[in-house]
């Protein structure tokens, strides 16, 4: 796996690096596979390597909304960082995925061995999940809100 374009590896420094990419496995999704589910165990996480997911958050009384779309590079699922570990949007497949697979009991064991690698993901993961959160509220905003979100902020 090469670190261009892969951003999780490039959070991360480059001695160790290796360490983490032994937890890696390859995985392929077909077109339409839910991935995960809103509130289910959040056990794995993924780097997509090529295809795209769409991030979805459950509306009561509405249809599923997709708040982002992902694409090569980017990290699919921060909630197994977090605890309880539960997810906090649904994914599903919405091109053929090719992705690195990580368990994530075994990179949190990976983490608590090696605070450097710990801090550089938790760091990284920080920043993913603040930029899920403000597009997540720009989409419900665009969705549902009587203006919707006007200017980006």
């Amino acid at each position: 796996m090469s670190v261009v374009g892969n951003r999780l590896l490039a959070a991360v420094p480059a001695d160790r690096r290796d360490e983490l990419l032994r937890l890696a496995r390859e995985v392929e999704f077909p077109s339409g596979t839910r991935l995960f589910a809103e509130g289910g165990v959040a056990d794995r996480f993924w780097t997509i390597g090529s295809g795209t997911v769409a991030l979805d958050v459950h509306v009561p009384g509405r249809p599923s909304a997709t708040v982002e779309i992902l694409g090569p590079g980017e990290l699919l699922g921060w909630s197994w960082l977090v605890p309880p570990h539960h997810w906090h949007l649904g994914a599903v497949a919405v091109s053929p995925v090719h992705a690195q697979e990580y368990d994530a009991a075994a990179v949190r064991a990976l983490c608590d061995r090696d605070p450097v690698l710990g801090q550089a993901l938790a760091v990284y993961v920080a920043g993913v999940v603040g930029h899920r959160l403000r597009a997540t509220r720009r989409r419900l905003l665009d969705l549902y809100a009587p203006y919707g979100a006007g200017a980006a902020s």
